[in-house]
């Protein structure tokens, strides 16, 4: 019987739990519900944030020219409405798709600007649900070390937005957002501050805000300035060198990105303006509309790595390996494994940073623009991939760490090991170490009910299987029917029912029809017919399959306890409670006398039970019982683990419906 079961019915719920306790919805693929004890929220109520306290990946101090109407216009926004998006405008000299237009260094050159007009600044990289979490989770470790240092990361981002709800004068900048839906959640229930986000999608922000300000690139005498400024600091340009300027400005565009890398290359070699724009070999073509950002920065990048290149040659192997991990949040520990020693690591990093092919975050985390990232990707020797898993699979955390050092270690390597499945180069299959860290980091997803978030993952573990040890493997099938899953608690159901369908016809094949593998298959089809609303298909199925199980297994293996189970929650979802109880009845009872009283096989079968009681209104029977799972699953996962969350909020459902009156 599947401990994922016990989670489902609270998949997608938002609530406040009642009680010593408050419960926070927390945004991720699926809701997650994280109840806060009375500490916590004391703590969220009465925490002061200290006078310029919050988080920016980058200094006041760095160069930035122009843009004061788009300051002006971007300050209007905020007071006018508390949320604004910067987003890249669409079909300016042809600039598209890969950024380096400066949104994010107009997002943080306004909250220098204007960091003491707010009670807290915080920046979060927001390129999924996750990464907001993960954000969220950081402000409440600033802000009460003293309560998040021993909990988990949904518990530390509850706490954030609970200080948020409570508090006001905030400012917080979402950068670099892929899909303006994840911050509903935020935009829609924080109202005492001003949120900023920076995305280059251009569309699909009315379902978070309506105050949208579009960026082009620089004016060319603004994209001149910035150029001159970094390739001669400290002195102004002599006549013949702002005639270069120009000419290499318009070459490139006005494309910041562009010109900043341009700038730091002049500096660091002595290379004159003119030389560098004939070394190049980038003149734009007055009949075109632009330019297009990858092949420029591609040019830049080729005498820029010959550079670096001759500096020192670990700097262009680090950021070959950083080009395949995610770009933001890179800890530098992770790169160690790659240098001979931490003094060798941080010259080459400094390098690289000279000739601005990388930011520090702070003093432990690097970045690198997305769109270098995309060009390394293309241009790069297989050694950087390599180099890449090997600081991930370093990086990985050990099973002999404590809760909270042991989650805090897979939030840091999460989005880079997922960075890495995502970016597989075509043709080119994992290694079957990364398959093992990748096995490794969807286990840990699964058990904290994040299977949407394993997808890119499964989707290598099965290619390396189908690839290794051919489509008919067990462990092919096993993979396939993982990967299935995960589609399905996404809702993607076009996807995972047919996988789950050559699945269960590839296993009567190789196996036969009742063979448990068989089973198994035919098993998990019908659950996710059932999870996708068709009843029609699932219940004959399940039906069928539950014979063929007491036939092939006998009536108290786990494989019938299972098909049993799964049929009565298809019957319970059809409303026929009277047939889904009995089942329910019989296969707790059987789980007690098989496993034991507090068996996770055990506890699912109860708490569904005492949903099926509370469903037909039979609250005597079914409040008791669930307030019976609760306790065990308290006792032998924790009050924090999430099924243990899931089943006290269906509870605390449950006695409001229960009420007189309700």
């Amino acid at each position: 019987m599947s401990e994922e079961s016990a989670g489902a019915s609270a998949s997608g719920e938002r609530a406040i739990a009642a009680g010593e306790s408050i419960g926070v919805a927390v945004s991720g693929d699926n809701a997650r519900v994280v109840v806060l004890p009375a500490e916590a929220v004391h703590w969220a109520r009465t925490v002061v944030a200290p006078a310029g306290a919050g988080f920016l990946p980058g200094s006041a101090t760095e160069v930035f020219v122009g843009r004061e109407s788009e300051l002006r216009q971007l300050r209007d926004l905020l007071t006018g409405g508390g949320s604004a998006a910067v987003t890249q405008q669409v079909a300016v000299r042809a600039i598209h798709g890969l950024g380096g237009v400066g949104k994010s260094s107009l997002a943080l050159h306004y909250a220098h600007g204007y960091r003491e007009s707010y009670s807290l600044v915080w920046w979060i990289t927001a390129e999924s649900a996750e990464s907001i979490v993960s954000g969220l989770a950081g402000l409440a470790m600033a802000l009460c070390p003293q309560w998040a240092g021993a909990v988990g990361s949904d518990e530390r981002a509850a706490w954030a937005v609970l200080w948020l709800q409570e508090h006001e004068g905030w400012l917080l900048v979402f950068d670099n957002v892929e899909d303006p839906g994840v911050l509903k959640p935020y935009v829609g229930t924080l109202h005492r501050g001003h949120h900023l986000a920076t995305s280059r999608k251009a569309t699909g922000w009315h379902v978070v805000t309506t105050r949208t300000m579009a960026l082009g690139v620089l004016p060319l005498e603004d994209a001149v300035d910035l150029l001159t400024q970094l390739a001669l600091p400290g002195r102004a340009p002599t006549s013949e060198e702002w005639r270069a300027a120009t000419e290499l400005a318009r070459d490139l565009g006005c494309l910041p990105l562009a010109l900043e890398q341009a700038g730091a290359y002049v500096h660091e070699t002595g290379a004159g303006l003119d030389e560098y724009r004939r070394s190049l070999g980038l003149v734009l073509d007055e009949a075109s509309e632009g330019i297009d950002p990858e092949r420029t920065i591609a040019r830049i990048w080729d005498r820029t790595i010959v550079a670096v290149s001759r500096r020192d040659p670990l700097a262009v192997a680090l950021l070959h390996a950083m080009s395949w991990l995610a770009p933001d949040d890179i800890p530098r520990a992770f790169l160690a494994p790659l240098a001979p020693d931490g003094l060798a690591l941080n010259r080459a990093l400094g390098v690289l940073h000279a000739y601005n092919m990388v930011n520090f975050t702070d003093a432990r985390n690097i970045s690198v623009h997305r769109l270098v990232q995309t060009v390394l990707r293309n241009k790069g020797p297989a050694e950087g991939r390599e180099n890449a898993e090997k600081a991930v699979q370093h990086a990985l955390p050990s099973g002999d760490e404590d809760d909270g050092f042991h989650a805090d270690r897979w939030q840091q390597v999460l989005p880079h090991i997922t960075a890495l499945a995502e970016n597989t180069p075509v043709g080119r299959g994992p290694n079957a170490e990364m398959i093992v860290a990748y096995q490794a980091a969807a286990e840990y997803l699964f058990e904290q009910q994040r299977d949407t978030q394993t997808i890119s993952l499964r989707q290598q573990i099965l290619a390396q299987c189908e690839q290794v040890l051919g489509d008919t493997h067990l462990r092919t099938l096993s993979a396939r029917g993982s990967l299935a899953s995960a589609y399905a608690v996404a809702g993607d159901f076009e996807r995972s029912i047919p996988l789950l369908e050559s699945t269960l016809a590839e296993a009567e094949a190789a196996f036969g029809d009742t063979d448990p593998n068989t089973l198994t298959a035919r098993h998990n089809l019908a659950d996710t017919y059932a999870d996708a609303g068709d009843l029609e298909r699932a219940i004959p199925l399940l039906e069928a399959n539950l014979a063929q199980c007491e036939q092939a297994l006998g009536d108290t293996d786990p494989g019938t306890l299972s098909a049993r189970h799964s049929l009565a929650r298809a019957y319970h979802a059809a409303g026929d409670l009277e047939r889904a109880t009995l089942l329910l009845e019989t296969t707790l009872a059987q789980c007690e006398e098989i496993f034991g009283d507090t068996h996770p096989n055990t506890l699912t079968a109860r708490s569904n039970l005492a949903q099926a009681y509370n469903s037909a209104g039979d609250w005597q029977r079914g409040i008791p019982l669930m307030e019976t799972a609760l306790a065990q699953r308290e006792q032998t996962l924790g009050g924090t683990h999430p099924y243990t969350r899931a089943i006290r909020t269906t509870l605390d459902r449950a006695r409001k419906a229960a009420r007189p009156g309700a």
